[in-house]
């Protein structure tokens, strides 16, 4: 159980996180700022938030015309859900 109660831990860290920075992004976006890069994103789906990424794109309508990010984060979050059954189940 405590093992379980980690993982949770770390997924919802690594949501919250992604939806942070997808806000954060938007907003240097709309102010022409530095932008933060499309590899962080990426890192961080394939790490376990790739839920928040997405949950941040859809919330701030931001990076939804890239095909990559629209077809590729709900694999990764497919893929995030099977691994974290998977850690749970056999960990």
């Amino acid at each position: 159980m405590e093992n379980i109660s980690s993982w949770l831990l770390y997924i919802l860290i690594a949501n919250t996180i992604g939806f942070y920075l997808m806000f954060k992004d938007k907003q240097k976006a709309k102010q022409r700022a530095y932008r933060i890069p499309e590899r962080t994103f990426w890192l961080l789906a394939i790490l376990g938030g790739s839920a928040g990424v997405y949950i941040g794109m859809q919330t701030f309508r931001h990076k939804t015309k890239h095909k990559s990010f629209t077809i590729g984060i709900p694999v990764f979050i497919a893929i995030n859900i099977i691994s974290f059954i998977s850690l749970t189940v056999y960990f």
